[in-house]
């Protein structure tokens, strides 16, 4: 495990908690349908596997069924029209991000969600201060996929070794095992199907300021040596 000079971050389920939102608009689609809400429990651990997974959870279909595309573009469109109702920061992401900054150390988003969603998002939670914002769709490829993540390295003038990458979905950790840098699973997020200790993360933590602890622990090792 480097020590860091960059920390990049998932946005759903890892900064934000935006699953009430992204849940919100599954229910409305049901409404739609005159049919009952699903339990919010039920649709929050598959917030951050975005359409598929709570289309999924919510009307039990897969990519392959016909029905799937269009529920897909409703489901986006119901989203982006009330996009941060409810969604806030965890609790103690904001110290954490402070944390980093007075350490000097660089922060960044990678989220697999598309800009259309993200560039509006990132401001009303006020994320802005984030050195680079990688959206799903600003590479060819979405996370498990590295190049998002190698993107923001390229952004920030970091190499990929020296950057870590949390995020609370396996996906998370096997872009930044591609990609070359250190991964931390965010074990307060939505974590979907799987727990983390499963997915062979270089280091599981349990909150925000225990991460700041151990990345404050990492920059003393640095100073010391």
């Amino acid at each position: 495990m480097y020590i860091p000079q960059a920390i990049l971050f998932d946005l759903d389920g890892t900064l934000a908690d935006t699953a009430p939102d992204l849940a919100a608009a599954i229910n409305a689609m049901r409404s739609k349908r005159n049919l009952p809400a699903v339990n919010y429990h039920s649709l929050r651990p598959f917030a951050s596997a975005g359409a598929r997974g709570l289309l999924g959870a919510g009307f039990n279909i897969s990519q392959e069924d016909e029905t799937y595309e269009p529920m897909r573009i409703e489901f986006l469109n119901q989203y982006e029209s009330a996009l941060a109702i409810h969604s806030r920061l965890f609790d103690h992401v904001r110290t954490l991000l402070r944390g980093l900054d007075d350490l000097g150390i660089s922060w960044g988003i990678v989220t697999n969600k598309a800009m259309r969603f993200t560039n509006p998002l990132i401001p009303l939670l006020d994320l802005q201060e984030a050195r680079c914002v990688v959206s799903g769709d600003t590479t060819p490829h979405a996370k498990p996929h590295p190049a998002p993540l190698l993107e923001a390295a390229r952004r920030l003038g970091v190499r990929s070794e020296y950057c870590w990458y949390i995020g609370d979905d396996l996906r998370d950790i096997q872009a930044a095992e591609a990609a070359g840098m250190t991964s931390v699973a965010a074990a307060w997020g939505y974590c979907g199907a799987t727990e983390p200790k499963h997915w062979k993360a270089d280091a599981i933590i349990d909150s925000p300021l225990e991460l700041l602890e151990l990345v404050r622990a990492k920059h003393l090792q640095a100073v010391g040596s």
